[in-house]
């Protein structure tokens, strides 16, 4: 029988587990950013297993530069039907259709210490998951953890999407992010807190919150002000900042930042765009002025990315 857990224990990006066979997989390697590994398998032996993850934190400090934290996770139960032209199947047998298999989906991100440097820097470390993400914990680890529902729904939206091209790179990426952020919990409690803005104890506050976080991303090359943004979904402009930080982890201004640099990424290294037409496609003034932003969030040049 195949455990979810051995899965996760042997994974490397880029290999194949022999046992099953590979029916779909996306990878991403660009320098400096996000790298994931993304496959779904059809598993030919029984399957026993729940949901579950897996955080590595690779710790070294005698080789910074190889430090790394990478999160891995292993789902069942979702099914699979390589025939595209067939939309309205209801599941028949037909001549020409093997049906529709039930598959085993591995996800792998990897995060570098310096890409995570970003979210830590000039930051009081005030707890452990601060000092993982600045890697400060001495010790390296592995632990395991069974997938809440938000998780999971999170794992099947980078499987199911409709997104191509730009809006695909921009949808997964947030996605990765809202990963590493609610996999981090983990290390402190199982157990979901409760917000400090009394005001985020109302539904309606936390959907705007969230749509708010989607106007963002549908806005990635046309910037909004707070005060736009908060006429938008309806909220005062306070109430905005403080519930974002709050629910997202991180304020407005460096949550939209950070989507533009990992798009102007996508852009410089898959799509081989120039630094003029990036840069005016997420809406700068001067390429001198998206350059210095690219440096401050990446620690790299534009042209380092260009192939």
């Amino acid at each position: 029988m195949i455990q979810a857990l051995d899965i996760l224990k042997v994974a490397q990006r880029g290999g194949i587990d022999p046992s099953m066979d590979l029916l779909y997989q996306k990878q991403q390697n660009i320098p400096g950013s996000i790298q994931y590994d993304i496959r779904r398998y059809y598993a030919q032996n029984p399957w026993i297993a729940e949901d579950t993850g897996m955080m590595v934190y690779h710790y070294n400090a005698k080789r910074p530069s190889e430090n790394y934290l990478e999160l891995r996770y292993c789902t069942t139960g979702n099914r699979y039907c390589e025939e595209k032209s067939c939309a309205q199947c209801l599941q028949l047998p037909t001549e020409a259709c093997s049906g529709k298999h039930r598959t085993v989906d591995v996800f792998i991100f990897h995060f570098t210490s310096t890409f995570l440097h970003q979210f830590t820097h000039n930051v009081k470390l005030s707890n452990r998951k601060d000092e993982v993400l600045a890697f400060k914990h001495p010790n390296a680890f592995n632990k395991i953890f069974t997938l809440s529902l938000r998780k999971r729904n999170i794992l099947d939206a980078l499987l199911n999407h409709s997104y191509s091209g730009a809006l695909e790179n921009i949808f997964v990426n947030a996605k990765i992010h809202e990963l590493l952020l609610y996999s981090l919990d983990h290390l402190i409690d199982e157990k979901e807190e409760g917000f400090t803005c009394k005001f985020l104890a109302d539904d309606r506050s936390k959907e705007s919150i969230h749509q708010a976080r989607e106007i963002l991303l549908q806005h990635i090359g046309d910037p909004l002000t707070i005060k736009e943004l908060s006429r938008k979904v309806a909220m005062n402009e306070c109430y905005l900042k403080k519930g974002f930080k709050e629910i997202f982890g991180t304020t407005i201004f460096d949550f939209y930042q950070q989507q533009r640099m990992e798009h102007a990424k996508y852009l410089l290294y898959e799509k081989s765009l120039s630094v003029t037409d990036v840069s005016a496609m997420l809406g700068y003034s001067s390429i001198s002025h998206f350059s210095a932003a690219f440096k401050k969030h990446t620690g790299l040049k534009p042209c380092e990315l260009l192939k």
